[in-house]
């Protein structure tokens, strides 16, 4: 969710929905100075999770939204800076690469799910969920890596997206530990399982800036993330 002044009193707020996949809602009288209505601007931070009903039409690229209530309400991402961190790395990076109104389900279960996990996971869980997301996001975006790592495909060639046992002719590539940390996260279909992936933080922050690069070369007009540095920051 993002979001935006709209006239004096109004907002206009991007929202990835289940039924009608990313949409833009004017949302009237939310900046009134009353206490009633500055309550409610809390629901238009990015990463809430809501349920609402909505006017809907087609044939317009902006919709109204009537009724909205927490779907959930976080427990620690809003006073964990880690794991706050983390949602808004990965609402802006799902804005970077959702760019079109259908609906995805899968984008949205992956989306939901994460975000969740943020808050419910361990610290653990939490710090390694980034480097989920990302290579989830690019399966269910059609641009998944290929194959897995092994002894005779150790080469992960980043611009092909596929694991090689040959060395391409580019820089970009990872190669040993990094590459099967990388295949054993890509292959995790529950996020408990990211409990079992031990990483340094040099090793996560070179995992990191392998798989931004990766998707830097299927995303178009791909550009550095603004929230890419406190990631960073708190990881460390």
């Amino acid at each position: 969710m993002r979001t935006i002044k709209y006239g004096e009193t109004s907002v206009i707020t991007s929202v990835y929905t289940e039924l009608f996949g990313l949409q833009s809602y004017i949302v009237k009288g939310v900046r009134q100075s009353t206490k009633k209505t500055q309550s409610k601007q809390i629901y238009f931070q990015p990463g809430a999770i809501l349920e609402m009903e909505v006017y809907h039409n087609d044939l317009k690229n902006l919709q109204f939204l009537k009724e909205y209530k927490w779907s959930y309400l976080y427990n620690k991402v809003l006073f964990d800076v880690v794991r706050n961190a983390v949602v808004q790395f990965m609402i802006e990076l799902f804005l970077h690469a959702v760019k079109q109104p259908e609906a995805n389900p899968e984008l949205f279960y992956l989306l939901e799910g994460s975000l969740l996990e943020a808050d419910k996971g361990t610290d653990t869980i939490a710090a390694n969920l980034p480097l989920y997301f990302i290579l989830h996001l690019a399966t269910e975006s059609g641009f998944e890596l290929q194959g897995s790592y092994s002894n005779e495909t150790a080469i992960l060639d980043l611009k092909e997206g596929v694991y090689t046992g040959t060395e391409p002719l580019h820089p970009d590539i990872v190669t040993g530990p990094l590459a099967a940390h990388i295949s054993a996260i890509q292959h995790i279909q529950f996020y408990n399982d990211l409990e079992n992936i031990k990483l340094n933080r040099q090793a996560r922050r070179q995992i990191l800036d392998a798989l931004l690069q990766y998707i830097s070369f299927h995303i178009t007009d791909f550009r550095e993330l603004k929230s890419l540095a406190v990631l960073r920051e708190v990881l460390e």
